[in-house]
């Protein structure tokens, strides 16, 4: 497997809002971003649903980081991709090394709606 591809890892800041309730804050001077390296990044899923009111469609990639890095990327992170915005879909999975407590890599799925 090939992991020569990268991505922009994109997390919120926090802020209070007028119910005095802390929400994530997503303007631009507030996200930290950090370029994640040696990943690879594969097509996953999409889906395309109908109704009345929109014709939504779901693009997925599955993300793998290569063997002996675990970059920090939460479920709550956005990912910046060839100049498209995604969502972590899901918990991100740590798979372990057999005979240690270490990371071997991480996984997780990347998903954006539009539609």
């Amino acid at each position: 497997m090939m992991f020569n591809q990268s991505a922009v890892r994109v997390r919120a800041s926090t802020k209070t809002d007028r119910g005095g309730n802390t929400v994530p804050d997503w303007s631009p001077g507030a996200v930290n971003r950090l370029t994640v390296t040696d990943l690879n990044i594969q097509p996953n899923t999409q889906a395309e649903t109908d109704d009345e009111q929109r014709n939504a469609v779901v693009t997925g990639y599955r993300v793998q980081s290569a063997e002996g890095t675990s970059p920090d990327i939460k479920a709550t992170d956005r990912i910046d991709w060839r100049g498209q915005i995604y969502e972590v879909d899901g918990e991100v999975a740590a798979w372990p090394e057999l005979s240690t407590d270490a990371v071997h890599h991480i996984e997780f799925v990347m998903v954006r709606a539009t539609g």
